[in-house]
């Protein structure tokens, strides 16, 4: 309750303090709460790791300068009231500040006070200001990399959609905490104004009032006016201070896993070169005559015993390559290993990334790739089986299926892959290279430019991620081939779980396994996800009668998922953007590929047909939209077959595949030759 109430009753109290005559005991408890209030700000922002942990940092800036100003309403009216009376007038902080800091000397307080106005507001505001402004425009347009990034790790499975939304609204909250210190910032900036004015309007309001109303002279006027003025000043200055140092020890943190204590100790002063040679050079200065050389050898001293107590720590051990196997051990049937259906061979300088003691991931992360793959797809796939392999490149790895090499790459172990998701120009210090899993450009860069590349609008993802999504998306274009007979029949006994009868009815009485696994291969190479097995079952039951044949089993079970398909490749909306075929090529190829006893299609039109296909597939996603063709449904497989080597993005589906619920709109055009 009194949490709820805390921010209305402060702001009650400031508007108290501007309007009400405030006795001089609790104006001094004020201030007091006020130099504490700083204190306590400039700690949290010293101790905090990320900037979010401080979300209410724009808040709290405007609210302490507004108690700084109507402290200083409220001082500034007991001084121009009660100034006459003497230097405690406005209380025992005022006069303490103007005694004991300024040795009761006005004169050295309006200097003091000067100073602290030019650090305050030249130095640490106009320099907080700046980094604000810089920094909310950047994270702005880092935002889309970095929803990117989530989508990246929730394809790759390595996070859930719970995670993947509390993610989101993390860069959300960071892009909205930067956009109001960029705003609140010009509360600090002009409470430094206000404070100079402040200053001014008081020496010469209570230098008028000390002569002519208390008819004072005119020297004990200025002496006892102005150092009240100035003791007022310093008392709100201080704080303000405090306040603008913190907004901008908020605003420039770099990195999200240390305190600033950490960071500066950890990267200042762990380097032995870095202080033997600062050492050495304050010894050279410390042996010249004239100079302080007590002090310079004493520092030189401190910081070269620094500098051979590091040299002598031992570096921290690197991943050794794995012993090679015995020469001379016997041959035995052990030794001939089962051809693993879907393998990741490691490099030995990525075996730390599966080692758990070494904090590491991997493994979570491909059993996350296998989860999500069984949601998204429909089947459980073969679990992966990670080993090393001596003839890889130390960082590289290589993905295998059925024994056979489908794809290889490099991942470096600590460092991060920045990739361009498009029209990114600004540079990076990093090695170029493509991404694994979808060719984009990208770069490897080190740790400290990780938050500069996603500020620049790069997705910046680390070395098993990278190497997750690379298997992730394997897995999608090689589903068909990871459905084996085992898989196949695994389906079949948790189906048979949930549906006893229907799984009974059709497999294998009406349908072989092997005409079953044929049929979901089928819709796989197709990137139909076959979740839906209760439909392509029962599609199956009511089909198997009039077929046996895979292929036209498999034309129809597409038919009773078209819903599924289009809600596939388009989401929710209802007008679908198709590619066509141009009437007469289109009458052309029916003839040619709707019967089998029919002519061959010419190479040089297959040729022409598929290379056109593709490009208008390409400049189809370059626009954001789906590339789907729609042919006739007696060429559709073979149509499909023909495009997928060149664009296997490109869908196709048949005329009877579109649900009567939605509507189609024509887009491209393919030609034959005669246009």
């Amino acid at each position: 309750m009194f949490q709820r109430a805390a921010a209305p009753l402060l702001v009650v109290a400031i508007l108290a303090l501007m309007v009400l005559p405030i006795p001089a005991w609790l104006l001094d408890t004020f201030f007091t709460i006020n130099i504490a209030v700083a204190l306590m700000v400039m700690m949290v922002a010293a101790y905090m790791v990320r900037p979010l942990d401080f979300a209410a940092f724009p808040s709290v800036l405007l609210l302490t300068t507004l108690m700084r100003l109507s402290l200083n309403v409220a001082s500034t009216r007991v001084v121009l009231l009660q100034g006459h009376t003497g230097p405690g007038a406005a209380g025992a902080v005022i006069e303490s500040f103007g005694h004991f800091l300024i040795g009761g000397n006005f004169a050295v307080g309006l200097i003091v006070f000067a100073i602290l106005v030019v650090i305050n507001f030249v130095v640490v505001t106009k320099g907080a200001e700046r980094i604000a402004e810089v920094s909310a425009r950047f994270t702005l347009d880092a935002m889309p990399g970095k929803q990117m990034a989530v989508d990246a790790d929730l394809s790759a499975g390595v996070i859930d959609e719970k995670e993947a939304r509390r993610r989101r609204g993390e860069v959300a909250e960071e892009a909205n905490f930067f956009g109001a210190m960029d705003g609140a910032s010009k509360f600090v900036r002009g409470d430094a104004i206000a404070g100079i004015l402040i200053l001014v309007i008081s020496v010469i309001g209570g230098f008028t009032i000390g002569v002519l109303q208390h008819g004072l002279p005119v020297g004990k006027a200025a002496d006892t006016y102005v150092l009240l003025a100035v003791g007022d000043a310093l008392v709100a200055q201080i704080p303000g201070l405090l306040i603008s140092v913190a907004a901008a020890m908020v605003i420039s943190r770099v990195g999200k896993e240390k305190d600033v204590g950490h960071q500066i100790v950890q990267q200042l002063f762990t380097s032995p070169r870095v202080l033997g040679l600062t050492a050495g050079v304050l010894g050279l200065l410390g042996v010249i005559p004239g100079m302080p050389n007590l002090v310079f050898l004493a520092m030189a001293s401190v910081l070269g015993y620094a500098a051979w107590t590091i040299s002598r720590r031992p570096p921290p051990a690197e991943a050794a390559p794995p012993p090679p196997p015995s020469a001379d051990a016997e041959a035995t049937w052990d030794d001939l290993q089962p051809v693993d259906l879907l393998g990741l061979e490691l490099g030995y300088r990525l075996i730390a990334l599966v080692d758990k003691n070494r904090t590491g991931d991997l493994l979570t992360r491909i059993k996350g790739v296998r989860r999500k793959f069984a949601q998204e797809v429909g089947f459980l796939p073969p679990a992966v089986h990670v080993r090393d392999n001596l003839e890889l490149k130390p960082s590289g790895y290589r993905v295998t299926l059925r024994g056979v090499i489908v794809a290889e790459g490099e991942a470096f172990p600590g460092m991060y892959l920045a990739i361009n998701p498009g029209g990114i120009t600004t540079p990076l210090i990093g090695t170029p290279t493509t991404d694994p899993a979808f060719g984009l450009p990208a770069h490897w860069i080190e740790e400290r430019q990780k938050e500069a590349a996603q500020m620049a609008g790069f997705t910046v993802v680390d070395s098993p991620t990278v190497m997750a999504t690379h298997l992730s998306h394997l897995m999608q274009v090689q589903a068909a081939r990871l459905l084996s007979r085992t898989e196949t029949q695994q389906l079949v006994e948790h189906v048979s779980k949930l549906a006893p009868k229907l799984i009974e009815e059709v497999v294998p009485k009406l349908v072989p396994i092997s005409t079953f696994q044929k049929v979901l291969q089928l819709l796989l190479e197709e990137s139909v996800h076959i979740r839906d097995i209760r439909t392509i079952i029962e599609t199956l039951a009511e089909q198997a009668g009039q077929t046996t044949d895979a292929n036209d089993l498999a034309r129809r079970v597409r038919i009773a998922l078209a819903p599924a398909i289009v809600q596939q490749i388009y989401g929710a909306v209802k007008e679908l953007d198709v590619i066509a075929i141009e009437p007469g090529f289109e009458r052309l190829l029916v003839q040619a590929l709707a019967n089998a006893q029919a002519p061959a299609l010419d190479p040089g039109v297959a040729e022409l047909f598929t290379r056109t296909a593709a490009e208008v597939a390409n400049k189809q996603e370059e626009l954001g939209v789906p590339a789907c063709l729609l042919v006739p449904d007696a060429i559709r497989g073979a149509i499909s077959r023909l495009v997928r080597r060149v664009a296997p993005r490109l869908q196709v589906l048949a005329h009877s595949e579109i649900p009567e619920t939605h509507t189609i709109r024509i887009g491209p055009i393919l030609r034959g030759a005669s246009a």
